[in-house]
């Protein structure tokens, strides 16, 4: 792996991507590289969405601690708050090389934004595409006091319009992780000889030990570690619905409602919840059992919406059988097919300017 930051001010940027027009002066960039390994792929060759999803948050946490560690003062570790939706654009496959860049775009009082884009490089022909672009939100948390959220040195911006903008995303994410937590009662029934295609057929779930590994110099699981797992079990839901080849197309917002904490035992359980002509919805949980220095009652995590889309052999997509609800499903399906229309036409909307050049 190779990995390169630049000083505080310096913007120099590499040679296969262009600068983009924040505005903003940057307090550090961020690249890191790396060739893809047979053990980052699915069976047909496509890197999982869990991969990348674990390369993106390490340069968040890398850039996000640096920034917050900038100025005198106490030592700490930014830790993932949250990720917001992350469309993957193109897939990645084994051979070719992952160029993950990362900027500080807003910083409130207790919170730092991170921008990251993912661009695969085909090093025996130097095509490069854009592959991932995600938001992801840190909170620098006390070396000393685990508890203790620091403040976070502000960044400059050129235009005033820039921090407000920035300043409402950060309003418009808090907002939305509050109603998250609110609907965060549910759980996942094991369903005893379900019908096919119905969400008791597909749910999976997967118990993991949070070893040292897995953790942060707090002790608490790395964000990356948990959104690769819940990448693994959504994956799984989608695979066992449509009996396909399978890859991951987005990632709703996900949320770390709690840490987790070395010697925990967490449930990462899926289920789907909705599904249109080509793609699948799948709501994860993550579930954690403290059992090691402090026990207490199992808590819930982290949650998110991941979705899938079900490819032939030949890697085209393929249309996806349709989810056969119960009554109490079809909730469940019908706020499925509503962030889905509302996805569907925010793209709509970014991609009119393109049409019009």
């Amino acid at each position: 792996a190779l990995l390169t930051t630049f000083s505080p001010g310096h913007r120099a940027l590499p040679p296969f991507e262009s600068p983009p027009a924040t505005g903003i002066y940057i307090t550090s960039f961020l690249i890191h590289c790396r060739i893809m390994r047979p053990d980052d792929a699915n069976i047909a060759g496509n890197v999982h969405g869990g991969t990348i999803l674990k390369m993106i948050e390490e340069a968040g946490a890398i850039i996000s601690t640096r920034h917050c560690n900038s100025q005198s003062g106490e030592h700490c570790v930014a830790a993932l708050a949250r990720v917001e939706r992350t469309d993957f654009l193109s897939p990645m496959c084994i051979g070719e090389v992952a160029h993950v860049s990362a900027e500080i775009t807003y910083t409130s009082k207790h919170s730092v934004e991170v921008q990251v884009n993912v661009l695969s490089e085909n090093i025996l022909t130097g095509a490069k595409r854009v592959t991932n672009r995600a938001t992801l939100w840190y909170v620098p948390l006390s070396l000393k006091n685990v508890d203790k959220v620091l403040e976070v040195p502000p960044i400059q911006y050129a235009w005033k319009e820039l921090e407000e903008d920035g300043k409402k995303r950060y309003e418009e994410q808090k907002l939305e992780r509050l109603v998250t937590k609110q609907r965060n009662g549910d759980i996942i029934f094991p369903v005893f000889n379900p019908e096919p295609y119905t969400v008791g057929y597909s749910q999976s779930s997967l118990i993991h030990l949070v070893g040292p590994s897995d953790c942060t110099l707090h002790g608490f699981v790395h964000g990356g570690v948990t959104m690769k797992l819940m990448d693994e079990v959504a994956g799984i839901v989608a695979a066992r619905h449509c009996k396909t080849n399978i890859v991951t197309a987005s990632v709703d917002a996900i949320n770390f409602h709690e840490k987790i904490k070395k010697g925990c035992v967490i449930t990462i359980s899926g289920r789907m919840t909705f599904t249109s002509n080509k793609s699948m919805e799948i709501e994860v949980f993550v579930d954690a059992d403290p059992f090691v220095d402090e026990p207490k009652e199992r808590y819930r995590a982290v949650s998110a919406f991941f979705t899938y889309v079900s490819l032939s052999k030949e890697g085209k997509p393929v249309p996806v059988p349709q989810l056969v609800e119960t009554e109490d499903e079809k909730r469940r399906f019908e706020d499925g097919k509503g962030r889905y229309l509302q996805t569907k036409a925010k793209r709509q909307v970014q991609m009119q300017p393109l049409t019009q050049q």
